[in-house]
């Protein structure tokens, strides 16, 4: 998977953020995705999530309100006296659990470094316990990054595409209660927007040092520090080569490379939700049918697509 033509020079910006940059800023971040997840688990109340989550009052409150502005989330009103309110997922916000599902998918698969054992997931349909699989939409074959050819769309652009910052993040997640509960090298991509950034790039054929500071506009030091911790969590390798005079190049690792699907899902519920009405943009297109990618996830037992009403997720609740 490779831009056509990529350089280092960043394409021409329009001067506004596409879908990716608005989809990925609101995602990218911990408290968020963990709030999805008790939602998406029946949560609707704010003694419900407080009593769940080690997360200070100020901090859900925040987290809550900017999901309501970002449409992942209505607030509904129960009680005036005193003031009593629900929040429920909207079509967007239960949208999101493919994206779940494949970072639970990842992080069983890759990850050890866990407080508690990774729990099952079911397909409901079949009976077995799942790792969810990324398929083509048209001809329902397991894809990956390297099956793609990808393309900047109408609002692509290096720029354009940087997560927007939606809320305060934390620098680490390691040693953090949220960190170890949910995820921890999930939140090292997620919980920081130029983590993501530079996920992305490396997906999408970038390697060196000068690349990605010419593509992202990161500062040097800002960017060395991402790049080490991406290193520390084993999701790319430095790779130098034969002569001191070459460059050292970052690659991602097989366990790096294994996280497309999480990307893939994201940039899929971007997309739809964050329209901007100047077209996609990623143009993708999957390389053994010829179709323009789009991916679905699949049990990979019986081959059904998956759909969040068929995925028991009872095992999640009993770790909180």
């Amino acid at each position: 998977m490779s831009i056509r033509g990529y350089s280092p020079a960043e394409p021409a910006w329009t001067g506004t953020a596409n879908a990716l940059s608005r989809g990925f800023g609101v995602l990218g971040d911990e408290w968020t995705l963990f709030l999805l997840r008790f939602a998406l688990l029946g949560c609707r109340r704010y003694t419900e999530f407080s009593s769940r989550m080690p997360i200070s009052h100020a901090v859900l409150s925040g987290r809550l309100e900017a999901l309501v502005k970002a449409g992942l989330m209505e607030r509904h009103e129960y009680q005036q006296r005193p003031p009593r309110a629900e929040y429920l997922l909207t079509d967007s916000g239960r949208a999101t659990w493919p994206i779940l599902a494949a970072i639970w998918g990842w992080e069983r698969t890759w990850v050890d470094e866990h407080s508690y054992e990774t729990p099952p997931m079911r397909h409901v349909t079949c009976g077995n316990e799942i790792t969810p699989v990324l398929v083509c939409r048209e001809c329902h074959q397991p894809v990956g990054v390297q099956d793609l050819d990808t393309a900047w769309g109408p609002s692509g652009g290096w720029r354009s595409s940087v997560p927007e910052v939606t809320t305060r993040r934390r620098s680490s997640t390691r040693g953090t209660a949220v960190g170890h509960t949910f995820y921890p090298d999930t939140m090292a991509i997620f919980g920081n927007r130029w983590s993501w950034a530079l996920m992305g790039a490396a997906l999408l054929g970038v390697r060196r040092f000068s690349e990605f500071e010419s593509a992202l506009g990161l500062p040097p030091s800002l960017l060395s520090s991402r790049l080490s911790t991406l290193r520390e969590h084993g999701i790319l390798d430095q790779v130098t080569g034969e002569s001191s005079a070459e460059r050292p190049e970052y690659r991602l690792t097989e366990k790096g490379l294994a996280f497309f699907p999480v990307i893939a899902m994201t940039i899929g519920w971007a997309e739809r939700w964050f329209d901007t009405g100047d077209g996609p943009a990623l143009v993708q297109t999957h390389r053994s049918c010829g179709a323009e990618f789009h991916g679905v996830l699949a049990c990979d037992h019986c081959g059904e697509d998956l759909r969040g009403t068929s995925i028991d997720l009872s095992a999640l609740d009993e770790t909180t």
